[in-house]
């Protein structure tokens, strides 16, 4: 694979990350390097800084665009919004070119790589590197293999372990070679190399990670190791203890929560408050900062939406700049302008590429009273803002016109037609200045022309340096809620649905919360969506992934490895009929067929492709 020799360049610079440290965070910086060798990671700074790339190499995986798109399209949950209209991923047209492919593919193997260097480095060989800290750098390490092979699998099947110089070794020279074959065969150690991996970070990474910083910890391990067992017991790979070694290894994870730093948050709003991005739940997510786009490798924040660049904020938007007020009528045409000034903050940039299926909307969420993670999800409410921190007085008097001030409500989406119907009933003193979308407007414009929809705020960015930046916030990776889900998957398959049911149970009394409630408001909410054996199957436990991750790019890999894509898919998801079973897995990119010196290249691709 001639793009695996990325590490040590005879002629061009490569970036390598290293490491400030401050008080309370550890900032990724950028250093450039002319040429090094292998002698320069037996040091201690270069041992560290390949494990930082490590790190910084997941945002990659993160936040841009294709691996949006890879993760969120073709799903139960999303669709495209007027931005994507039919996005090959999401309408199932999916060639061997299409660019997203390349976001993992030529971004992982490299990194990986990298890390296979340092991870068989012996002790004796390093310069100046003490044991203590070779042993947990190590383990993170292997961690971050782990997850760059986990996020590779999880698209494509089996992937290579031989990059050139043998199995999970480092590789210096160009090869043509693409050692896939056997795939049966592939797969299997392709699972076995991510669980000895996980079970070395489980032995070796600290018990808990700082307080202001995702550095990778036992917590981390536990819960990938949990799910990766879970996903082999799926596979072909599939071994007779997975899902039991899935549920010991989460129920690990819960049980000894106060060992490893781990807490289920009392109110689940409170998980993606911005400004609480290190709060107890979430295990790992990939570092970013606020307002720097330099640590987060951000060159060209406004344009740049692939790359390292933290898109969350804006992909998920609906067109708020859409729904325009006549202001003048006595014009030719009457003269409009929008309830919404510009480009706020708080809003992010209205990209509108994933809009939420009418299936997540009127189904998963379909108790949006007793269960409070809808409404600690997703906006229904848009308020009159402007961009600027002093509003334009011509804005401010239009909205005046029709009865609206700075702050006041300038478009609502109801939970239901009915609502939205009584709303726009009401005439004299009682009728709404502000404008009125029910959940019937959401999803009958075919053209998608004005789609108002309800829209994402987990990943809502406002501290950024200008309107139309990414985020600068760390995106959550694995949340101690999932956890619980992997317990209560794996417990069910197990055939101890009481037990499932108990686990969700925990999330369900969270989700009954709402702050302002009494306790006995709040046990009557959870009395309403409490589980009982009799209630899980597969299909309630994907549920229940929606009401708890949705949004958390990991949906597409969610269901494939279930073997439910083709089930759910269709039903859920009209723009997504054209699914077929071949796309299960994703093909492998053809620039990488094309560098393979074997001229029977399609032995090496997936089924059909």
């Amino acid at each position: 694979m001639k793009f695996l020799n990325k590490l040590i360049p005879s002629s061009r610079c490569l970036v390598l990350v290293t490491l400030l440290s401050t008080a309370c965070n550890e900032i990724l910086e950028e250093n450039p390097y002319t040429t090094f060798t292998k002698d320069y990671f037996k040091t201690s700074g270069g041992f560290r800084s390949a494990v930082v790339t490590g790190y910084a190499g997941m945002r990659f995986n993160y936040g841009p665009i294709g691996a949006l798109d890879l993760n969120v399209f073709g799903t139960d949950e999303w669709t495209n919004g007027d931005q994507a209209i039919s996005s090959p991923l999401n309408v199932y047209n999916v060639s061997t070119s299409e660019g997203d492919l390349l976001t993992p593919w030529n971004n992982n193997f490299w990194h990986i790589n990298t890390l296979n260097l340092i991870i068989n480095l012996k002790p004796e060989e390093l310069v100046d590197v003490r044991e203590a800290d070779r042993v947990v750098w190590v383990a993170e390490a292997r961690y971050l293999r782990a997850q760059y092979y986990y996020l590779l699998v999880t698209q494509f099947g089996a992937v290579p372990l031989d990059l050139g110089s043998g199995e999970l070794q480092f590789n210096d020279l160009p090869t043509s070679a693409f050692n896939r074959l056997p795939v049966d065969d592939l797969l299997v150690k392709n699972y076995q190399a991510m669980i000895d991996d996980l079970t070395f970070a489980v032995e070796n990474l600290p018990a808990k990670r700082p307080e202001r910083a995702f550095n990778l910890s036992k917590s981390a391990a536990l819960h990938l190791l949990a799910k990766v067992y879970l996903y082999r017991g799926y596979s072909a790979a599939s071994q007779s203890t997975d899902f039991q070694n899935a549920y010991n290894t989460a129920i690990q994870l819960i049980n000894g929560k106060d060992t490893y730093g781990a807490a289920l948050l009392e109110n689940f709003a409170d998980v993606f408050r911005e400004g609480n991005d290190y709060n107890a739940e979430i295990l790992y997510a990939v570092e970013r900062l606020p307002k720097n786009n330099t640590a987060n490798e951000m060159l060209d924040p406004s344009t740049d939406f692939a790359n390292k660049a933290n898109m969350t904020n804006n992909m998920f938007n609906s067109n708020y700049q859409g729904p325009i007020f006549v202001f003048d009528p006595s014009t030719t045409p009457p003269s409009t302008q929008a309830y919404i000034d510009g480009r706020p903050l708080e809003y992010g940039r209205p990209l509108r590429r994933f809009a939420p299926t009418q299936w997540l909307f009127e189904t998963a969420f379909a108790d949006k009273k007793n269960d409070s993670r809808f409404d600690n999800s997703f906006r229904m409410v848009w308020y009159a803002r402007s961009v600027s921190a002093t509003p334009p007085a011509t804005y401010v008097d239009r909205l005046q016109v029709i009865g609206l001030n700075i702050g006041d409500t300038a478009f609502y989406l109801t939970k239901t037609d009915r609502e939205a119907d009584s709303l726009k009933a009401l005439t004299g003193a009682q009728k709404k200045n502000y404008r009125v979308f029910g959940p019937s407007e959401f999803y009958t414009n075919a053209n998608r022309t004005n789609l108002i929809y309800p829209s994402l705020t987990k990943f809502q960015s406002i501290q950024r340096a200008n309107f139309q930046d990414a985020s600068g916030r760390p995106l959550p990776v694995s949340r101690f809620a999932e956890t619980y889900l992997l317990a209560a998957e794996a417990a069910m398959l197990l055939g101890q649905s009481g037990e499932a049911a108990d686990l969700i149970n925990v999330l369900k009394r969270r989700a009954a919360y709402r702050p302002g409630l009494t306790p006995e408001e709040v046990e009557s909410r959870y009395a309403a969506i409490e589980v009982t054996a009799d209630d899980i199957d597969i299909d309630f436990i994907l549920d229940e992934r929606t009401r708890e991750l949705a949004g958390e790019h990991s949906r597409w890999p969610d269901l494939a490895a279930r073997g439910k894509l083709l089930d759910r898919v269709p039903t859920r998801n009209p723009d997504a009929a054209n699914i077929q079973p071949h796309h299960v897995l994703r093909p492998i990119p053809q620039s990488q067929l094309d560098r393979i010196s074997d001229p029977d290249k399609a032995k090496y691709q997936n089924p059909v492709y």
